[in-house]
């Protein structure tokens, strides 16, 4: 029995290991090929979807995936940060788009979520299901209302289109609303005991224990509005506002180069954001109840 014991914990191993490998091999591939040299990338690479002329002069119909350089270069990189400005506007319109959607939804959903989860008032379920209801909806469904309204309020062609949506969204609520729940309501008991009020039992008791949801939800909110491509597709029009999703969106075959080092430093805030916030993450992850 034991030894059986032994065999599947070895077994699970290896087959963790190389599910894990699977997963991060594009990764991998990424990096690595955003270091090769043009002349590297145009001979194993050359038009992806043309015919590729092998030495024997017949066509070849596949490209020679490469692992590791043959010689280390930073010239797409260059190409990239100093002789493209477009990548770092493109760069900056992400951050001046994402930073103020993470921060405003953070704050209002965290007040919201003290709010359904916390304060005693008639229809507080009935009202708290209604609000989840709009979480449930695609983008695509809510697609025509919101331009429609964007219009009514001048919104359009302006990143407020997709900053004040993106404040208001139901997720941050439910996901740190699941976290309140763990609070024992005997800690704001105690705090309304020694003549505290909503505010300051907010600020020095909620905040403090949903810290983990609070980690949790900015690295979800920020990876779902980093990536974004269809709202700004939409609500956008001038090219020059546009964000990075969009611009790695539109890089043609003939720069594969290019698109290696601009993915490299497109992930790069991602998984230094979830490296630092790994475990309070997790933990907040486990609290909310979320899977999947």
């Amino acid at each position: 029995m034991k030894s059986t014991r032994v065999l599947q914990k070895y077994a699970l191993t290896i087959a963790m290991t190389a599910i894990a490998v699977l997963l991060i091999f594009p990764i991998i591939i990424t990096f690595t090929n955003s270091l090769l040299t043009e002349q590297e990338i145009s001979i194993n690479y050359g038009l992806i979807g043309k015919m590729n002329e092998t030495a024997a002069g017949t066509a070849n119909p596949f490209i020679n995936l490469k692992l590791l350089p043959d010689q280390v270069s930073l010239e797409q990189y260059g190409k990239i940060l100093i002789n493209s400005p477009k990548y770092l506007t493109m760069f900056w319109n992400s951050v001046f788009m994402v930073v103020p959607i993470i921060i405003g939804q953070t704050l209002v959903s965290a007040l919201a979520a003290y709010a359904f989860g916390k304060l005693q008032f008639r229809g507080r379920e009935s009202l708290f299901l209604i609000y989840v209801l709009t979480m449930l909806m695609p983008f695509q469904v809510t697609l025509v209302p919101n331009y429609i309204m964007a219009d009514k309020l001048g919104l359009l062609n302006s990143t407020n289109a997709i900053i004040l949506p993106g404040i208001f969204a139901a997720f941050g609520v439910f996901m740190l609303r699941q976290s309140m729940l763990h609070i024992p309501y005997t800690y704001i008991e105690a705090a309304k005991m020694d003549g505290a009020g909503h505010l300051r039992i907010f600020y020095l008791i909620i905040i403090p224990m949903i810290k983990p949801g609070l980690a949790a939800l900015v690295v979800l909110l920020f990876v779902d509005y980093w990536n974004m491509v269809e709202q700004p597709l939409i609500f956008l029009d001038d090219p020059f506002m546009q964000p990075l999703s969009v611009y790695l969106s539109r890089i043609n075959t003939g720069e594969q180069g290019v698109a290696f080092a601009a993915s490299v430093l497109y992930m790069t805030p991602m998984v230094l954001l979830f490296l630092y916030a790994e475990t309070y993450f997790i933990e907040g992850i486990q609290l909310s109840g979320i899977k999947g």
